[in-house]
């Protein structure tokens, strides 16, 4: 039924329509038996229109008379239309009344035919002597609210209300407002809520009930206007609204929602006050909103109180603390709190043990993930594809694809098909891996599978493609969406742009990027940041600026990548003057200075040489609670190795590995570098120290190395190994070894010993064998230990790592 339709239609003259004479058709047992026997007939009969005829003629009634009842009955909307079209084109037959076509509109409603309802409606409301009953104005008002069509009910809801002055029945109403409220449209819902509080006129309960008021204060908590909500309660307390605890338990859900945990702990204390029992959807709420507070000892104590009040916690409640747990980093509570569940009598489900798993593979603790999956198979549960996807993305991660496979194919055997978002694990996961080939078979697999690829997987395989400098194979891809009529979004080209800026194709990005504007296309933050990206690298800083110029003019605010981009684009250009000038624009714009932006200025200033602005803001970064990247501190590292000052290098680079920033292979180049090339006279001669010097496990390593007649090069790579060692990173250290092997340096007993030290400090004492092998002699034993010894004075206090006490036993038994 249009609004063009119904705009012409006015109100009758007489908006009570005559009472036809097939309502009070008399409903007889006969007449029941007979309705029933018509109505299988109608059901199971092809051709039954011979049938019916003969039967009704048997009993002298007219079809039309008994058209309300059969319809009443029917059981399928597609028969009682038929049957609707037999009874009306009859020759001699009788026009059906009112009430028949109302009981037929029920049927159209409970089955939600809408076409064939917009059809019959629009005929029946045209007609004074048809116009449908209230009670199938109701049925169809209700059949579209359920159905999501909410605009359609409205516009019937206003149609009637206003050309006939009908209400529908509370029931209806409630069913609009939830599916108001439900579309987003709470506005609006509470538009219609007042205009029938004001309609009834101070009389109680006319057109709304209690239920009313709750679907209103609901959609109001979902915006966030709980105190709103609130307060329609207390207006409408006594006037058709009893509160009651569903009241309480919307309110606190809204606050929670909110984030207002302690107005929602207020409600909750007053709910108790009024002598209102809380219900499992009141703790809930609650608990749900503590969690998302990281709060665990109030949600510990109101689980207790619900055990305490005989209140049954309930999976869902369960899963939602286990999530949070997880959420917040306590996966060993998490576990700890599926134990209790257990205890408890609550049976974990496949949500629970999917939310174990999904965090465990973000903890990279996939052996964990397969004995939940193995639990799940255990417990009669069945998997589901989120308990494999997280799995099938960490094996990718990790490089192994042949379990991730298997796992694909047995999620199939379970019945649970791989859908876009599987596929979008796997192939991310092997993209992140460097598969990228392996990734695009999978693409051609989901193909095959009727499956196709979304906007993301095609993002994500583009990006590796250009990663790995595969650029005409990208731009195939994006050939290939487009004729998938899938349309590439601003993301997809800003991915493409990327991948030219990074394999030198400048005038290639710059092409694709007005073209996404060109298209109509706003190529958004990431876009944007990327052609400025392109422009800073290739040194095009007129052309950088300007373009942050456009973004701004499009109404894209830029962020702290942007200005941090320019500012290192003007320091690769040597012109740190005008990269100071950006910081203000940057801080005036809300954009804080970060890692990268200060990591840029540090470069720029020991560039020029400055080393005292460069450690000024080197030291401002970490007292303002930023902590430099690896970038950061092997600029400084650098630096200072270039200008001879080493002891502040060595000072650095331990500084570094105390704050577990891992270093690179560019900040052992230069640590390795610059310390080759030194004087080692210096070291041996040098009086006056730093105190940072002193307390230097790598400038005591070196200076003795070189003192006891070491190469330079040689007492670089041990002095690294060992403060590697000294601060637990014994991979990198080992790494580091052979990458030394590979330059054509032998290990010797200074690095045994600092390796073994790592071994120790890392818990494998007893297994030191399995990791490095020992083919040193007597006297290169007994130097191992004096370094091993040396080495001790740096541990933390309380640490032992066992390393001298085996190189004393070796050498013992090589001296027996």
């Amino acid at each position: 039924m249009s609004k063009t339709l119904l705009s012409r239609i006015k109100p009758f003259n007489n908006p009570k329509p005559k009472t036809p004479s097939s309502s009070n058709f008399p409903l007889t047992r006969h007449i029941k038996q007979l309705i029933n026997e018509l109505c299988q007939i109608l059901h199971t009969q092809q051709q039954w229109e011979n049938t019916v005829e003969s039967r009704l003629s048997e009993e002298e009634i007219v079809p039309s008379d008994i058209a309300r009842l059969v319809f009443d009955k029917l059981k399928d909307a597609h028969v009682g239309l038929k049957f609707f079209g037999w009874v009306s084109n009859r020759p001699y037959g009788c026009p059906l009344d009112r009430f028949a076509c109302s009981s037929l509109l029920k049927l159209l409603a409970k089955f939600r035919v809408f076409d064939e309802i917009e059809s019959l409606l629009s005929e029946l409301i045209t007609c004074e002597d048809k116009f449908p009953t209230l009670e199938a104005l109701d049925a169809v008002i209700k059949a579209y609210s359920d159905s999501n069509l909410v605009d359609k009910a409205v516009e019937l809801y206003y149609f009637v209300l206003k050309t006939h002055g009908l209400v529908p029945h509370v029931v209806t109403v409630n069913s609009l407002l939830h599916g108001l409220v439900k579309c987003g449209k709470v506005k609006d819902a509470r538009r219609l809520y007042d205009e029938l509080v004001e309609r009834s006129g101070g009389v109680e309960d006319k057109f709304l009930d209690n239920f009313s008021t709750c679907i209103i204060v609901t959609g109001l908590s979902k915006e966030g206007k709980v105190g709103e909500g609130r307060k329609l309660i207390e207006d409408r307390w006594g006037k058709g609204c009893v509160p009651n605890v569903v009241f309480y338990n919307t309110l606190i859900d809204g606050y929670c929602k909110k984030g207002d945990t302690r107005s929602a702990y207020r409600l909750f204390n007053e709910l108790k006050l009024k002598s209102f029992l809380p219900t499992v959807e009141t703790y809930g709420a609650l608990i749900n909103g503590f969690c998302k507070d990281g709060n665990f000892e109030k949600v510990d104590m109101l689980v207790q109180e619900m055990a305490e009040r005989g209140v049954i916690v309930n999976v869902r409640v369960y899963n939602a603390i286990i999530d949070a747990r997880c959420r917040h980093g306590f996966t060993v509570e998490a576990i700890e709190t599926v134990r209790k569940m257990i205890e408890a009598g609550t049976k974990p489900d496949i949500v629970t043990y999917n939310t174990l798993i999904c965090y465990s593979c973000k903890d990279e603790k996939i052996q964990e993930a397969e004995k939940f999956l193995e639990q799940v198979k255990n417990t009669g549960l069945v998997p589901t594809k989120f308990s494999y996807t997280p799995m099938i993305h960490a094996y990718c991660k990790c490089g192994d694809f042949e379990r991730a496979l298997s796992l694909l194919a047995e999620m199939t055997e379970y019945g649970d098909k791989p859908d876009v978002s599987t596929y979008g694990a796997l192939v991310h996961g092997l993209v992140i891996s460097g598969e990228v080939d392996v990734a695009l078979v999978i693409r051609d697999k989901m193909i095959e599978r009727g499956v196709p690829p979304d906007a993301g997987i095609y993002n994500v395989l583009m990006s590796g493609l250009c990663k790995k400098s595969k650029l005409p194979v990208a731009r195939q891809l994006l050939d290939e969406m487009l004729g998938h009529g899938i349309m590439p979004d601003a993301y997809v080209y800003a991915t493409l742009v990327d991948g030219c800026v990074s394999n030198g194709e400048f005038q290639e990005a710059k092409k694709l990027f007005e073209q996404t504007i060109e298209m109509g296309m706003d190529p958004g933050l990431v876009g944007y940041n990327a052609m400025i990206k392109g422009y800073c690298k290739f040194g095009l800083m007129k052309d950088a600026v300007a373009c942050i110029s456009r973004m701004k003019k499009s109404k894209i605010s830029p962020d702290a990548f942007t200005y941090s981009t320019v500012i290192d684009g003007y320091v690769k250009q040597h012109d740190l003057r005008r990269a100071l000038t950006i910081l203000p624009h940057m801080i005036k714009r809300n954009c804080m200075p970060n890692v990268v932006t200060c990591s840029s200025l540090i470069y720029g200033f020991c560039q020029n040489g400055d080393l005292v602005r460069a450690e000024n803001l080197f030291n401002g970064m970490q007292s303002n609670g930023m902590m430099p990247n690896v970038i950061t501190y092997s600029i400084l590292i650098g630096s200072f190795c270039k200008l001879a000052k080493l002891a502040k290098a060595a000072s650095t680079f331990e500084q570094m590995l105390m704050h577990k920033c891992y270093p690179t292979d560019v900040t052992f180049n230069y640590l390795v570098n610059g310390f080759s090339h030194c004087m080692p006279t210096i070291f041996v001669k040098e009086k006056s120290e730093p105190q940072d010097e002193k307390n230097s496990m790598f400038m005591a390593t070196f200076k003795r190395m070189i003192s006891d007649g070491w190469h330079p090069r040689n007492a670089a790579y041990n002095s690294i190994i060992a403060c590697l060692c000294l601060h637990k990173m014994l991979k990198t250290a080992l790494q580091l070894r052979d990458k030394m092997i590979s330059k054509g340096y032998t290990t010797d007993s200074i690095t045994f010993a600092a390796l073994l030290h790592g071994i120790c400090l890392d818990g494998k004492s007893k297994e030191w064998k399995s990791i490095i092998s020992c083919s040193l002699s007597t006297t290169e034993l007994s130097a191992a230990l004096k370094y091993s010894l040396i080495f001790d004075q740096y541990l933390s206090h309380g640490f032992d790592s066992k390393a001298s006490e085996i190189l004393h036993s070796l050498v013992n038994d090589h001296v027996s």
